[in-house]
């Protein structure tokens, strides 16, 4: 087996890496929703300034048969690693896993890192005996929390949306609600990242824990651009205080078209501004904004504890 570091700037050897690793992400997974090529190619290509990126490949005589995506922060848990490891379901039960696990574990060694966090897919029925767990276990990886996988059809019944949006209303009447396409104004960045910085420590992480990340406007402006060249679109929905400052948010990302699919990412009200309904106002917000900017998507899909 050669373990070796992925040319991502060479077109072809970047779609093998692509195309391999879509696939055993997908196999046996049919809630799994795709990244294009194109967003891969900027993925690894564009470097995030607050966190490395690497691909590495594993080839059994000359043919690519697995694949690692390896992130290390950059500004803050510097211990830790992100990761996700895939081998071709062609391939599989040839010790092409075991040999990507050892290089995860090199990698860390090298970079000073303790801690890999990755996630796998399986059944609830299954979970205790599952192949994927079962293999993440032998290799010394533990579980650290459970998520489920939960999936929103669309489009959603608009008078559902509005009765929720109506109740929560009297709760919040000291804040405002407001919601943007990609760009937020400059005099929310401030806060939104102060808030965001928080998703990590806030929100049930199990056995691993999260410090604080360093997001900056600066770097939250670096971001969407990158998510803008991918094709994404970001939908933003806020709470704002007597103050002037962003309370609670909910992003809601959109993969270009063709996707039929929209990716609920980080929602948090502050620890303080909580109680006044704050979760449901912006997220249903969010999601009448949806159904306007875009209402041929179908599905929603976000995991929680």
């Amino acid at each position: 087996m050669d373990i070796r570091q992925v040319n991502v700037f060479d077109d072809a050897e970047l779609q093998r890496f692509y195309e391999v690793t879509e696939r055993a992400e997908a196999f046996e997974r049919p809630h799994h929703s795709s990244w294009s090529l194109e967003e891969a190619k900027l993925e690894l290509r564009r470097q995030d300034p607050t966190e490395r990126a690497e691909a590495w490949a594993a080839y059994d005589e000359g043919t690519m048969v697995g694949g690692l995506s390896l992130w290390f922060p950059l500004m803050d848990n510097l211990d830790k690693c992100w990761g996700a490891l895939g081998v071709d379901p062609d391939h599989r039960g040839r010790g092409v896993g075991s040999a990507l696990v050892t290089q995860v574990v090199t990698r860390l060694a090298q970079e000073g890192r303790t801690t890999m966090v990755t996630e796998s897919a399986y059944p609830f029925d299954r979970r205790q005996a599952h192949p994927y767990r079962r293999f993440a276990e032998a290799n010394g990886l533990t579980v650290a929390i459970d998520e489920i996988r939960r999936i929103l059809p669309l489009p959603m019944d608009p008078a559902l949306l509005r009765t929720l949006s109506t109740e929560a209303a009297p709760h919040h009447t000291a804040y405002r609600i407001e919601s943007f396409v990609d760009d937020l104004p400059d005099e929310l960045l401030a806060s939104y990242c102060v808030l965001s910085n928080q998703l990590g420590v806030d929100a049930p992480t199990g056995d691993v824990d999260f410090e604080a990340e360093s997001m900056t406007p600066e770097l939250w402006l670096e971001r969407v651009a990158k998510e803008k060249e991918m094709g994404r679109t970001r939908l933003t929905t806020v709470a704002i205080d007597g103050t002037g400052n962003v309370v609670a948010y909910t992003d809601l990302i959109l993969p270009p078209a063709p996707s039929p699919d929209v990716w609920q990412w980080g929602t948090l009200v502050h620890r303080d501004h909580r109680g006044h309904r704050l979760g449901m106002a912006v997220k249903v917000r969010n999601l009448q904004q949806l159904a306007t900017a875009s209402p041929d998507r179908t599905r929603v899909l976000t995991c929680n504890a």
